[in-house]
This record gives structure tokens, C-alpha cells and sequence, in this order.
């Protein structure tokens, strides 16, 4: 027992070791396979050994079955808002404002990245995280412990020494979805035939609200902390002291933050970011300026909203505006029929911009959109060019009439009846023989993800269906040489590297060819859960609704 005992420690060290190089440093060590080994034997031994379980494993991130409900929890001290200012002179106005607080005593600031999140407190007794739980009102919050726990830079044990005489730690941060997982989330949505989420902020708003913490899980949540309390006080004589306790505790704390010794500087960094945040794989949508010294921070105290000793300086929105000259419609895996605005080109966020997102007919509708109008488009999480709204007052100087957008009642591809399903907001092409559909399910049967079929792309995906060589997912392992020599851009080689991709498919494991056959609902994820509980694709097949 002293044997198994001593590997588990060691097991979670190394795990929690590579956690912090992999999430909080950007500097894996070892590969993925190699991690999912040590958890997989971690799990091992705890399954074999459950006495031996302790509250900082790994394995503790994620709950099991979904919880009733979120309880209240009362904030020891109160997760207030910040007043928000949104120019230059604002801004020297509230410095003002701090100088004759202090009665010229000098101060200096740190100014910190505004991360468009959502703000939670991480609550840790004896170095373990007990409680997460959400600002709520900023008096009362929800507990979201189990939600908070699945966030892997939230360290489920602090890496420090616990002061004496202090009950409780708390941590303050802001939890976000990266941009880059944002889209990777949104491609999934849209293999599965669901409706795509707005925005980071949003989704990961509605995400900390879930109760299946297996879900939160798999959205892969992130958080930069930016406060520290040691019994509802601050610890030290200045914040930028509380900025390094959490990072050298292994909390995950933003490196752009910076120490700016007066407002000359507090700007060039606003300036700086103003610009650069386009860089960023995260939303930020301002800089959070705040008095470093904890003394005058205590004694200019808040009013019943904001501190006065801290304010948000908010960057304006990524937007301009152009013209609306048509509406294209896309035709989706699922036959989903999708909007997209063409646009006049516009520089928007340091790229050209020629079309956007409309969502769907829906959408249209509430804009009051026409084709021809002036339009505001913004960048979404830096990400996904929107129109956001119609400047109606610029209408009385386009000349003609506007034309009103009619979403087509039969698919612009296959001129199948389109239909509306209740309950939902989408248009669906309903042929199973559209060549849009088809396309784009065997785009999504060769992906990485699934059948990792190399050479089969976009291009000859267009010729193969066009020329009527695949009619469907099958017809693949049925091409012979001769049908694919003849293709554009497929020469002796190419071809028959496509010949051995297809072979190799044959060898792909049972969830990624679940995955990739385009199951509506069926992502990755429900691929890997379908194929563990009925093991092969005779008994999926046979199995009752």
C-alpha cells in the first residue's frame, strides 16, 4: 500500500507539473499521448484504491452526474463593478480626482488587460480550492464549484505556504473562452447541425451556468486571477505584491500587465492596447487602471457600486460602415441555409472585409435589412465579421429602392423544396442527394478528426461530386486510378497517395468514423460516448431510439 501510495503522489505531481507548463506557461514538455497516459494510469490506481482519493487530483476536475441547481453563496467582501471612462480627459479627470484624495501623497497605478469574461472568486481553505462562485449581484453569487474545478488554470491546491493564522484565501479572476477555441467550438456546432454561439463572452457566460460540469469541461474555460484576499483583506502593502503571490502560487495571472508610475504612462499603455489587441487569442475590451498602494485603495473606499481607487478605460468598438450589395446563401452539411452579407470592402481590426454573418432569416428580420443599405459591421471576438446594425438615417441618400431580402423557399443549390422545422430558427434544404450537403459531409468525413483522409480536399472534393464519381460517403473506396488521373491537379503521384489515404482510413478508430458520418448531434465527444457503450457499428446500428 506504501508503494501505490507513493506513485499516485507522484502521479499528480507530474501531472499537475505538466497542467501548469502546458495551460498557464505555453510550454509543453511532453505530448499529448504521453499526458493521457499518466492520467489514464491515475485513474487506474484511484479506481482500484478510492480511499486513496485525494481533493487536489487531477482527476477531481470533473463531477459526475448533473447538479438540481446552483445554492447562493454571500461574498465575505463585495465583488464590486468599475466605473468606466472612455477617453483621455475621463481618464485624467478620475487621476484628478485621486489627487486630491491623497493630499499629495504620491501614488503610482497598475494597469491590467480588461478581459471580457466573467468574474468568479476561487475560495481555498488549508492551500485547497473549497468554493468557486460567480460575482452575481456582487453581494450574492452562485457556487459553482463543481464548474470552477474543470478550469485547468485554476489550481485545485496552491503552490504556496499557507499563512498563519489565515482561514481562508480568496482568489479573483475572470473566466474566459479563447478565440481560437471559441471557433473550434462554433465548427463543431455546425458539424453537428446546431445553431452557432455569438460570441465568446457569451458562451462562456452561459457555459458557467450549465450543471453538467462534463460539459463545462469539454468548452475548455480559461481565467487570468487579478485580486488576492486573505480573510477578506488585502494581504500586502501594494497590488502589484498581490500580482505576484498568485503567479508564484501557480495561479495564471496576465503578463501584459504592467506598474505605470503616473498617467503619461497609464495612457501610452491604454494607446498601446488600443491597438495591439488584435494580436490577442482573447477578447479584451479595455484596460483596468488601478491605485497600487493597498493604504489608499482601503481609504478611498467605494461608493455603493465602483471603488473609487480603481476604473475601466473601454477601448471603442471594432466597427465601420459600409454597403450591403446582396445576400448570398450558403447551403451547410446539414442543409442549412445560411445568409451572408457581400459587402462594399472595408478595412475593419487591420483586414479587409467583404462579407459577414447574418445568421438566419430571423436575424434579417430584426435588423429591418435591406439590400443596398448602410450598414455597421463589427469584428466578434476579433473573429467573425457581423452586420450588427442598419443606419437608417442614410438611407435618404441611396438612390432607387431598397430591395427586401426573401430567403429563398427552394435550395439555391439543388432546387429541392427548403423546410423550417419547429423550433427552429434555420431553413434546411430537404434533398439527400443535395450536392451541397454532400460536399460539404465529405469535407467532414476526410477531416483530421475524423477519417484523416490527406489530399482530399475542398477542390477535388468540387470535381469528384460535379463529375458524379461519389454519389455518396461509400462511393470513396470504390475510386480506381483511372476514374482520378484525369482530375485537375491530380497527377500520377497525387493520386495514388489519395489511393493510400483511403486505405489507411480503413484503420481509423470506430469513434472518428462515427464522427465523421455527420450524425446530426453526434460531435466528437457523442461519437466517443456512443462507441463506448455499444462497441461496435452493428449493435449502433440495431440500437432502439
Amino acid at each position: 500500500m506504501t508503494d501505490i501510495r507513493k506513485e499516485l503522489e507522484e502521479l499528480r505531481e507530474q501531472i499537475c507539473y505538466h497542467d501548469e507548463r502546458y495551460y498557464i506557461l505555453s510550454a509543453p514538455e511532453i505530448s499529448d499521448y504521453d499526458y493521457d497516459q499518466l492520467m489514464a494510469r491515475l485513474l487506474r490506481l484511484e479506481a482500484e484504491h478510492p480511499d486513496l482519493v485525494t481533493p487536489d487530483s487531477p482527476t477531481q476536475r470533473v463531477g459526475g452526474r448533473p447538479i438540481e441547481g446552483f445554492k447562493p453563496y454571500n461574498h465575505r467582501r463585495p465583488m464590486l463593478s468599475l466605473d468606466n471612462t472612455y477617453s483621455e480627459s475621463e481618464l485624467r479627470d478620475w487621476d484628478e480626482r485621486c489627487r486630491k484624495m491623497a493630499a499629495g501623497r504620491n501614488y503610482s497605478f497598475v494597469a491590467e488587460l480588461k478581459i471580457d469574461g466573467l468574474s468568479i472568486s476561487a475560495i481555498y481553505e488549508e492551500t485547497y480550492l473549497k468554493y468557486g462562485v460567480t460575482r452575481g449581484d456582487g453581494v450574492v453569487g452562485d457556487l459553482v464549484t463543481e464548474n470552477v474545478k474543470t478550469i485547468r488554470t485554476i489550481p485545485l491546491k496552491l503552490r504556496t505556504v499557507w499563512p498563519r493564522e489565515v482561514n481562508e484565501i480568496e482568489v479573483r479572476g475572470e473566466v474566459f473562452m479563447a478565440n481560437s477555441v471559441f471557433e473550434k467550438l462554433n465548427e463543431e456546432q455546425q458539424e453537428q447541425g446546431l445553431q452557432t454561439f455569438a460570441n465568446p463572452r457569451n458562451t462562456t457566460s452561459g457555459t458557467m451556468k450549465l450543471l453538467d460540469s462534463r460539459v463545462v469541461a469539454s468548452r475548455r474555460l480559461d481565467c487570468f486571477v487579478y485580486d488576492l484576499l486573505f480573510d477578506a483583506t488585502k494581504p500586502f502593502d501594494t497590488h502589484w505584491e498581490s500580482i505576484e503571490w498568485l503567479r508564484q502560487s501557480g495561479l495564471k495571472v496576465n503578463e501584459h500587465s504592467r506598474r505605470c508610475a503616473d498617467i503619461e504612462e497609464v495612457l501610452k499603455f491604454c494607446n498601446e492596447w488600443a491597438v495591439r489587441r488584435s494580436e490577442l487569442d482573447y477578447e479584451i475590451d479595455g484596460v483596468v487602471l488601478k491605485i497600487d498602494q493597498t493604504s489608499l485603495q482601503e481609504e478611498f473606499g467605494a461608493t455603493s457600486k465602483a471603488p473609487r481607487w480603481a476604473v475601466a478605460f473601454k477601448f471603442p468598438p471594432m466597427q465601420a460602415a459600409t454597403r450591403l450589395r446582396s445576400v448570398v446563401v450558403q447551403v451547410g452539411r446539414t442543409g442549412a441555409l445560411t445568409p451572408v452579407a457581400q459587402l462594399d470592402p472595408v478595412l475593419l481590426a487591420g483586414t479587409t472585409v467583404s462579407r459577414a454573418s447574418l445568421h438566419n432569416e430571423d436575424e434579417i428580420g430584426r435588423l429591418g435589412l435591406k439590400i443596398g443599405d448602410w450598414v455597421v459591421v463589427e469584428k466578434c471576438g476579433e473573429i467573425i465579421p457581423k452586420v450588427v446594425k442598419v443606419l437608417f438615417d442614410r438611407r435618404q441618400e441611396i438612390e432607387g429602392e431598397l430591395e427586401e431580402f426573401q430567403m429563398p423557399r427552394t435550395c439555391p443549390v439543388c432546387s429541392a423544396i427548403v423546410v423550417r422545422n419547429d423550433g427552429e430558427v434555420v431553413w434546411r434544404c430537404s434533398s439527400s442527394s443535395c450536392p451541397a450537403k454532400l460536399k460539404n459531409s465529405l469535407l467532414l468525413f476526410a477531416s483530421r478528426r475524423a477519417m484523416k483522409i490527406e489530399g482530399l480536399g475542398k477542390e477535388l472534393v468540387e470535381q469528384l461530386v460535379e463529375k458524379g464519381l461519389v454519389k455518396d460517403l461509400a462511393d470513396l473506396y470504390y475510386l480506381k486510378f483511372d476514374d482520378i488521373i484525369g482530375l485537375e491537379r491530380m497527377a500520377k503521384k497525387s493520386a495514388t497517395n489519395l489511393l493510400e489515404q483511403l486505405q489507411q482510413s480503413k484503420t481509423r478508430e470506430l469513434e472518428k468514423f462515427v464522427y465523421g458520418l455527420g450524425i446530426p448531434h453526434v460531435g466528437a465527444r457523442n461519437a466517443k460516448i456512443l462507441v463506448n457503450h455499444f462497441g461496435s457499428i452493428d449493435k449502433l446500428a440495431e440500437a432502439s431510439e
